[in-house]
């Protein structure tokens, strides 16, 4: 018969382990989930990076940075495969995720070493609600562990930003990093400097843009954004400061597309707003219009690692760091 834990009481039965939080983001429009892992080291998340996606079932795309690993998975269900190793090494994998009523459910398995990380160390992150084993006995050694881990459903929040400075004071990036960390209403994820044209007509120094993301619950998703707005209005030094806001999993390719041209080529405003139209992507004006072709390219490069900070002759020196499917694009 199943057991269910609180993360307390999972504290209590294992001991103090070494994950620190678990935040499950839905965009159920796109069927996906993106998981974000926080640990108090680097080996346990690169570790289960390797297992989980050599494992398969619902796991798409796995990234590890530093002690933070960032997974975006299908929601549904499908069958995993271990492989072979399973039998010497153990194994880890994320079989389903479902949402319901507020609540992510993600039902996990682990075979002998791995199975203290779904087991034991995973539900008493911060974040968890709940967990549900199938059967509950001790972990490591050869067991194995199925178990249903239960966090809030969240949504994952883009602001990208631009013109906010001035050849006298301020810098986008500095501001973008400042209104991430007081947003009372969200959990800061990530802040990106994305470098553009550095041959646009109206830069001021370095011609870079900012975004910054989060995981806010749905209910506190409008507060959160008008945190932002009201933040980025009140530091700027521009009269031509825009926001761009986009609400979802994975960046809409055309909007990839524009942030990859903004690296090389003038943009007009208008043709940030047609590609803002196509790709659901709200663009705001703070104190002008400006802003909104960089805004839209921050959010475009968000997810393209440390090419996001350099310019195309950089490629070849940053490929290495890229994934080959972002490579491609």
């Amino acid at each position: 018969m199943p057991q269910t834990l609180i993360p307390d009481e999972v504290r209590k039965r294992f001991g103090q382990m070494f994950s620190d939080r678990l935040i499950t983001m839905v965009d159920e429009s796109a069927g996906k989930v993106r998981i974000v892992e926080m640990c108090t080291a680097q080996g346990p998340v690169e570790w289960d990076a390797v297992n989980r996606w050599r494992a398969g079932g619902i796991v798409e795309r796995i990234d590890v940075h530093g002690n933070t690993l960032i997974m975006d998975a299908i929601i549904g269900e499908r069958e995993v495969n271990f492989g072979p190793v399973s039998t010497t090494m153990g194994g880890q994998a994320l079989k389903a995720v479902r949402v319901k009523d507020g609540l992510v459910e993600t039902s996990w398995a682990g075979l002998a070493g791995a199975s203290i990380g779904i087991g034991a160390c995973l539900p008493q992150a911060r974040g968890v609600i709940k967990t549900e084993y199938e059967n509950l006995s001790d972990v490591g050694g050869s067991a194995e562990i199925h178990v249903k881990i239960f966090t809030p459903e969240m949504r994952h929040l883009i602001i990208g930003i631009d013109d906010t400075d001035s050849s006298e004071k301020g810098a986008t990036w500095s501001l973008g990093l400042r209104m991430a960390m007081a947003m009372p209403d969200a959990t800061f994820l990530q802040h990106k400097i994305v470098q553009l044209n550095h041959h646009a007509p109206h830069k001021t120094t370095n011609c870079t843009s900012a975004a910054v993301s989060f995981a806010v619950l749905p209910a506190k998703l409008t507060n959160a954004i008008r945190f932002a707005a009201d933040f980025i209005e009140d530091n700027t030094y521009s009269d031509q400061t825009s926001i761009a806001i986009w609400t979802g999993i994975e960046i809409p390719e055309e909007t990839l597309r524009f942030g990859l041209k903004a690296k090389e080529i003038i943009l007009t405003i208008e043709e940030a707003q047609e590609v803002a139209s196509k790709s659901g992507i709200e663009l705001r004006q703070i104190t002008g219009p400006r802003g909104m072709i960089g805004s839209l390219a921050a959010i475009g490069c968000f997810d393209l690692g440390l090419l996001s900070s350099g310019l195309m002759e950089d490629f070849t020196e940053y490929s290495n760091n890229v994934r080959p499917d972002q490579a491609k694009k």
